[in-house]
């Protein structure tokens, strides 16, 4: 990812799934960004050790029912970042 606060243009104001190197994953309606963070509103902080299903799963039945919002809003370290895509892209 580059350092541009405006990469994610198309992006901004839409929910977003951010896959990451450790077991959690993102989502969230993605409100901004800086050289070092992703910013996340409305977001789905989850520990995918606390489950038994599988990421993909996971965003596939947030696609199907909706984001289960528990946090406010939530910075998320570029570095840590494996993919970035809109919730809407996630083939059902």
């Amino acid at each position: 990812m580059t350092d541009a606060p405006d990469d994610f243009g198309p992006l901004m104001g839409q929910n977003v799934v951010l896959d990451v190197a450790a077991q959690f994953v993102y989502i969230g309606r993605l409100a901004g960004s800086d050289h070092k963070y992703l910013i996340l509103e409305d977001a789905d902080v989850h520990d995918l050790r606390d489950t038994t299903t599988t990421r993909e799963l996971y965003v596939l039945d947030t696609r199907r029912h909706g984001v289960s919002v528990n946090r406010q809003r939530v910075l998320v370290s570029r570095e840590q970042i494996v993919s970035l895509s809109a919730l809407d892209d996630v083939v059902m």
